[in-house]
C-alpha cells in the first residue's frame, strides 16, 4: 500500500480516483487492521503534495469513508494516523490556510469538516483570549489597555458578540480568590470583582440582547456553583449599579426569561429588586 500512494503521479486520474475508494472502503467497512498512520503518513511526499495529487485522492477518501461513517468517526481515524491537527498537510502550500480549507471542502460537499475545522480554531482563538485576559486581570493591567487589548482580539479573531460577553464573565470568575467555606468572604469576592472590572463588561455589553445573555451567563453560573447561588440578586443590583445592566433588560429577564435553570429561584430571589426598579419607573 506504501509504495502505491507514494506513487500517484504513476496512475491516471480516474485509477487514483478508485485506488482513494478502496482504502477508504478497508477503514469504513473494516476490511482489514491496516493502521491508519501506514496510508496518511506515506502520502506527505512534497511534490506529491505540490502537485495537489494528495489533496485530490484525501478528498476522494474522504468522500467515500463519509458515506458509512459519521464526521466523528473520520476524527477519530485521522487522530489514530496522527494527522487530526495536520490536514492542512496535505495541501499544496498556496492554499495551506483556513481560507484554503473552508473553501476547498466546501467546493467538494464536505461541510461536515469545514465545521469541524471551523470550531477547532473557534476553540484555539477562545482559549488564546481567555489566557491573555486572565494575565491581564492577574497583573491588574489598567482597565483601559484591558478594553483596548480585547478589542483587538475580538476583532482580529471575529469572534461573535455573545461568545465574548460569555468569555469575560468566565475568566473574571474564575480569576476570584474564593474561600473555602466561607459564603460571605464568597459573596464579598464576587461583588468585588464585579465592581472592579465593571467599565470591562460594560465596554463589550453594548445592546439589550448582549446585556440578556449576560444575565444569563450569572444564572448558569449562580444555579451550577453553590458557593454563589445566594447572591445572583446582589450580583444583578451589582450589575445594575454599575450600568452594566439596564433596567429594561432586567425586567425582561425576570418577566420572559427563557433559561430554566434555576430561574424559579432566582425570580423569586430577584422579586424585591424588581419591585423596588418598578416602584421607581411609576414615580418618574
Amino acid at each position: 500500500m506504501r509504495r502505491f500512494l507514494q506513487c500517484l503521479e504513476l496512475f491516471e486520474e480516474n485509477e487514483r480516483k478508485k485506488l482513494a475508494i478502496f482504502t477508504a472502503l478497508t477503514f469504513s467497512q473494516k476490511l482489514s487492521g491496516l493502521p491508519p498512520e501506514t496510508v496518511f503518513q506515506p502520502l506527505l511526499k512534497d511534490n506529491l503534495v505540490a502537485k495537489g495529487l494528495v489533496l485530490s485522492f484525501i478528498t476522494d477518501f474522504f468522500k467515500e469513508y463519509l458515506k458509512d461513517s459519521n464526521i466523528d468517526d473520520l476524527i477519530a481515524l485521522l487522530k489514530k494516523g496522527k494527522m487530526e491537527d495536520n490536514i492542512l498537510e496535505f495541501f499544496p502550500t498556496a492554499k495551506r490556510n483556513a481560507e484554503g480549507f473552508s473553501e476547498h471542502f466546501t467546493k467538494e460537499g464536505l461541510s461536515s469538516l469545514v465545521e469541524y475545522n471551523q470550531k477547532k480554531i473557534f476553540d484555539v482563538k477562545l482559549k488564546e483570549m481567555k489566557s491573555a485576559l486572565k494575565t491581564q486581570i492577574e497583573e491588574e493591567t489598567d482597565i483601559s489597555e484591558v478594553i483596548e487589548a480585547m478589542k483587538l482580539q475580538v476583532r482580529d479573531s471575529n469572534m461573535p458578540d455573545i461568545e465574548v460577553v460569555r468569555l469575560l464573565w468566565d475568566v473574571l470568575m474564575d480569576a476570584v480568590q474564593w474561600s473555602g467555606k466561607n459564603q460571605q468572604q464568597n459573596a464579598n469576592a464576587a461583588l468585588r470583582q464585579v465592581k472592579t472590572w465593571a467599565e470591562l463588561l460594560n465596554a463589550f455589553c453594548t445592546s439589550g440582547k448582549l446585556e440578556l445573555e449576560l444575565i444569563y451567563k450569572v444564572q448558569v453560573q449562580c444555579y451550577e456553583d453553590a458557593k454563589l447561588m445566594k447572591i445572583f440578586p446582589e450580583i444583578i443590583r451589582s450589575l445594575y449599579d454599575q450600568d452594566v445592566l439596564a433596567e429594561d433588560t432586567i425586567l425582561l429577564w425576570f418577566r420572559k426569561g427563557s433559561n430554566p435553570k434555576g430561574r424559579q429561584t432566582f425570580v423569586k430571589s430577584l422579586e424585591p429588586f424588581v419591585k423596588w426598579l418598578e416602584e421607581a419607573e411609576e414615580e418618574e
